[in-house]
């Protein structure tokens, strides 16, 4: 059955046929229409389904609650579906359906080497969605530890009460510049909303007029780099297309 097709009849599914009974999803989808669409058609297989319409939507989500899998649209506004994709296969272990137009070969493998579990083509198929999301649980039913919220941007990195030292979940620490100390302060300040690029420029330098926005995003660039080397970990800072940048974890 495709997107566009709905052979339900409006009979409720029985019980003993919900195959997505108790399985939490996100879907991050930018079209209404499809986001609809799938979320019915989720929720009547028995799935908990949430939608959400970007990245920016998603990471708020994940600061205050979890999911067992995520379907993904590639062209979301912002960020796109692959760097998304990327960063949750880092924060933790979500499972994530591909959802895209692009089904060239080179496409697929790429989307699965930034992390996802299943690569699905529009036109959607809803039978096949639901057979990914099954073989999907299977794997994710096995025994794992509890794990917090995976992306509490308060619990996991830490700036120390001056803002000059950066301490990692692994209580790893790193020495900041003033530059630095600067954007790291407003983005814990802004608990996991968005800072504009004007207010970090104003917050580093004494003549924002006269400051090259190129330089800030050099600046978050080698920041997430020092704190790579020092400490193995990637610094979630996430750049928002004309917004500005996101501490999500």
């Amino acid at each position: 059955m495709t997107a566009d097709q709905d052979n339900r009849g409006g009979a409720p599914l029985p019980a003993a046929q919900k195959e997505l009974d108790g399985l939490t999803v996100w879907v991050v989808e930018d079209d209404p229409e499809l986001l609809d669409l799938m979320l019915d058609d989720l929720q009547w297989r028995g799935a908990q389904a949430r939608g959400l319409g970007s990245a920016e939507a998603l990471y708020r989500a994940l600061l205050h609650d979890r999911c067992d899998i995520v379907v993904l649209d590639v062209g979301l506004p912002g960020e796109d579906g692959y760097a998304v994709a990327s960063h949750l296969r880092q924060a933790g272990d979500i499972g994530i359906v591909m959802l895209t137009g692009r089904g060239s070969a080179h496409d697929m493998a790429h989307g699965l080497t930034q992390g996802a579990d299943v690569y699905l083509v529009k036109p959607l198929d809803l039978d096949v969605l639901a057979a990914g999301l099954l073989s999907l649980r299977r794997r994710l039913s096995a025994p794992r530890p509890v794990m917090p919220p995976i992306m509490d941007a308060q619990q996991a990195w830490q700036l120390s009460s001056d803002g000059w030292t950066l301490q990692s979940p692994a209580r790893q620490t790193l020495a900041l510049t003033a530059m630095e100390r600067g954007v790291l302060q407003l983005l814990f300040e802004a608990s996991g909303e968005p800072v504009t690029r004007d207010r970090l420029i104003e917050r580093i330098t004494d003549t924002p007029w006269d400051f090259d926005p190129h330089r800030l995003d050099v600046l978050v660039h080698r920041l997430r780099a020092r704190v790579r080397s020092a400490t193995g970990l990637e610094l979630p800072i996430r750049a928002l297309r004309g917004q500005g940048y996101l501490l999500t974890a």
